[in-house]
């Protein structure tokens, strides 16, 4: 295999094996998966022709630590980067810290008392994780990687925070099954109906829902009506409206997958269609993820909320003065 292809390869593995182990790559650019693959290939002393049960952690017989100059080494020799050893601060700040977190690699493994800023620390596998790494490839790379889970949450489990809050029933019309059609669009206006109202609705109904096909797929116009929401023009209407009696908020949330979060303009239009509402109205722009939200960030209008499909448990407050809720 050539050399090109093999050091691929591992790479490859390598970011199977971290992912596995707990480590939040998704927001990760390739880039920085790259190096931290290559990174971790050095601390396990893992180059092309070595098999993965031959990685190498600290303990007696078996000791491996490596300082970050040697990290940088050891990549430019046998896995492909021409890395300045001057970058030898960047290999600790960016590409060792999600694994040193997540104790997949152990930091002053020599020397547990050194300075962080030190610059002799050796860095090595921790024991534990080890034993599952060895493993990949085999029969018993899966109950090595239980056992490991097991003993521990994941950086990923921790890092996503998911708080333990209470969901309350959405209501839609007591029998009726909505039918959205494919697509990214109504995937994420399913979220909202799904994820965000029960853990920020505080207990909403549903009183209209759009469709990329059809853009009137349900609407509740007595409910709306009843609001004194009376414009009812499918164009003007956002994706999601949905009304919560206890709290006598109406939600108006915009679906974002490629055009038209909740901007100024966008908001002066929602304004004056419910400035005869009785209702106190919470405008949200929901996304799929980060990455599609930070293409639209620079939009958002103050005074409204963003919620995030990937980040469920989670909002972000474009206001100065208030958690979630209205601006009257």
């Amino acid at each position: 295999m050539p050399r090109k292809t093999s050091i691929q390869k591992l790479v490859g593995e390598a970011l199977t094996i971290l992912e596995a182990l707990g480590l939040p790559l998704n927001n990760l650019t390739e880039r920085r998966k790259v190096k931290m693959a290559k990174v971790f290939l050095a601390v396990a002393d893992i180059k092309p022709g070595i098999k993965w049960i031959a990685a190498k952690d600290n303990t007696s017989g078996n000791g491996h630590t490596l300082q970050t100059r040697q990290i940088i080494q050891f990549m430019n020799t046998h896995l492909g980067e021409t890395i300045s050893p001057g970058s030898y601060d960047d290999i600790r700040r960016k590409d060792l810290m999600l694994p040193v977190e997540a104790m997949v690699i152990l930091s002053s493994a020599k020397n547990p008392n050194a300075n962080t800023n030190d610059g002799t620390r050796g860095f090595a596998l921790s024991p534990d994780a080890a034993c599952v790494i060895r493993s990949f490839g085999t029969d018993q790379w899966e109950s090595h990687l239980n056992s490991f889970i097991c003993q521990r949450p994941t950086l990923a489990f921790q890092l996503s925070r998911s708080r333990e809050l209470a969901r309350t029933p959405v209501t839609i019309k007591q029998g009726l099954t909505l039918s959205l059609s494919s697509g990214k669009h109504n995937l994420l206006q399913r979220n909202i109906i799904e994820e965000f109202l029960p853990i920020f609705g505080n207990g909403a109904e549903v009183l209209y829902v759009g469709d990329t096909e059809n853009k009137q797929l349900y609407k509740d116009e007595e409910g709306l009506r009843s609001i004194n929401f009376f414009d009812l023009s499918h164009d003007k209407l956002p994706d999601v409206v949905a009304y919560s009696k206890d709290k006598g908020w109406l939600f108006l949330i915009e679906a974002v997958t490629t055009a038209n979060p909740i901007n100024e303009l966008r908001l002066r239009t929602l304004n004056k269609l419910t400035e005869s509402c009785s209702a106190d109205v919470v405008y949200v722009t929901a996304f799929p993820d980060r990455a599609v939200y930070r293409k639209f960030a620079h939009e958002i209008a103050w005074e409204t909320e963003v919620w995030l499909a990937d980040s469920p448990h989670h909002m972000i407050h474009f206001n100065g003065d208030k958690f979630i809720g209205p601006y009257k």
